[in-house]
């Protein structure tokens, strides 16, 4: 496995390829069976991966339940990376806003049984939050601990642009990566 460092401004080292556990689980309807999901996920160790993605959508948050065993011997070993935006059932839990954000690194952390997120994502955007909220409700995770270092998924480039000026301009504390 190779490995390189994360994003411009980070020190973090993830392997190149990570290990997305969307279909870890089957409250979707299908999907890998806990067993299934385990052989993939020691397989992937075993080849040297360290960078495991998920989200609080997948699979209705069977994704982070099944992991929180699979990662528990191992946590300071592996980049822990979630996103949230979709995971919400209702208006006030979907999106972007502080609210949802809050709300949804709390329900994360529990279901992995972990006290930190490594990388933690937006994982798309919901056209309504202003970016300067965003990157302020980041900021706040990564002081809390609650997060190491946020990110943008799925968002146009304008936006990435904007949102890394903007956390420069918080003091440069806040390391804003993308995909």
């Amino acid at each position: 496995m190779n490995y390189k460092i994360f994003g411009k401004k980070s020190g973090l080292r993830v392997s190149e390829l990570a290990l997305g556990t969307g279909n870890f689980g089957t409250r979707w309807g299908h999907g890998a069976s806990p067993e299934e999901s385990k052989k993939v996920f020691d397989a992937y160790v075993a080849a040297g991966g360290n960078f495991i993605d998920t989200a609080d959508g997948y699979q209705v948050g069977e994704s982070e339940e099944l992991l929180s065993g699979f990662i528990a011997d191992k946590r300071d070993d592996l980049v822990l990376a979630s996103k949230f935006s979709m995971g919400g059932t209702t208006l006030l839990t979907t999106g972007n806003s502080r609210k949802t954000m809050v709300r949804a690194v709390e329900a994360s952390l529990k279901r992995l049984k972990t006290d930190r997120l490594d990388l933690y994502w937006a994982h798309l955007d919901d056209q309504h939050t202003p970016l300067e909220e965003l990157v302020r409700a980041f900021d706040d995770l990564v002081r809390d601990g609650k997060i190491l270092y946020a990110g943008l998924s799925n968002y146009p480039a304008w936006k990435i642009a904007n949102a890394a000026l903007l956390a420069d301009l918080r003091d440069g504390l806040l390391s804003l990566v993308y995909s």
